[in-house]
């Protein structure tokens, strides 16, 4: 994996493959790059791919002290070191840090943000959900700890609970667990429209029609927010339409990226 260094210093690995005009991923909570491992396949068929180990797991380093704005510079200085225009794609607290980092890089080309977790209008986490999952950890339940975040806080049915653990990624959530309570971070932020005002890149929105409310209203504000969007809304799907519906996914974010600017 190659690797470069964030603001702090903190280097930030990536894994590179496939062929074409760049596309950063960015993973969200408990996962690392190999998230992607489902459609990476179909997007190397259009794109160099740039699947990202966020700070705190796999490859890439972190930092003493967690802060939700260093992990927005370690996708800007990922984008930034990549010397022509990229298309971004994050996921759920990826596609929150992946919004932040747009704000700060010269060489986007076009954004794609699936259900980012921003708090609108009341709480995203159900009362005491951070500790729960904090005592969890500390009694050394890593896979409790995980399956009461999708669960209890993401709302995530069964059936795709047992997906998420038959993926290749499942070892490295159970690795980077004792992140999830830090990630609560996104609690926390709040979505100022002025702040993207000149963000007019063309961002494509994607969100899934079973989805809970709070990502679907998340969803709706950050598209008000911005110049240059739209709503793609995939039917049937929840928050991991890149597992449940692979194809569909890729199907939907490369025609997008493939429209001419």
């Amino acid at each position: 994996m190659d690797k470069v260094q964030s603001k702090d210093g903190t280097l930030i690995a990536f894994e590179r493959s496939g062929s074409g005009p760049p596309l950063v991923l960015v993973h969200g909570t408990t996962a690392d790059h190999t998230r992607w491992a489902g459609v990476l396949p179909g997007f190397e068929k259009n794109f160099t791919v740039y699947a990202v180990d966020r700070r705190g797991r796999g490859q890439s380093g972190d930092s003493p002290v967690y802060s939700i704005e260093r992990e927005y510079e370690d996708i800007a200085a990922v984008v930034s070191s990549i010397s022509a225009p990229v298309n971004l794609l994050g996921h759920s607290y990826g596609a929150l840090i992946c919004l932040e980092a747009a704000v700060r890089v010269t060489n986007l080309r076009r954004l794609v943000l699936y259900e980012p977790a921003i708090r609108v209008e009341m709480p995203i986490y159900p009362a005491g959900a951070r500790a729960r999952i904090q005592a969890l950890l500390d009694s050394g339940d890593r896979e409790g700890a995980l399956v009461a975040f999708f669960r209890d806080v993401v709302l995530m049915p069964e059936d795709e609970i047992l997906a998420l653990r038959a993926e290749p990624a499942w070892p490295a959530r159970l690795e980077a667990a004792h992140t999830i309570p830090r990630e609560f971070a996104d609690e926390d932020y709040i979505l100022d429209p002025e702040r993207f005002r000149n963000l007019t890149v063309p961002t494509l929105l994607l969100s899934g029609s079973e989805s809970p409310a709070y990502l679907r209203r998340a969803t709706r504000a950050v598209h008000t927010a911005l110049p240059n969007s739209r709503i793609i809304v995939m039917p049937g799907e929840q928050h991991i339409a890149m597992r449940t519906a692979p194809d569909l996914f890729v199907r939907r974010v490369t025609g997008f990226l493939q429209e001419p600017d």
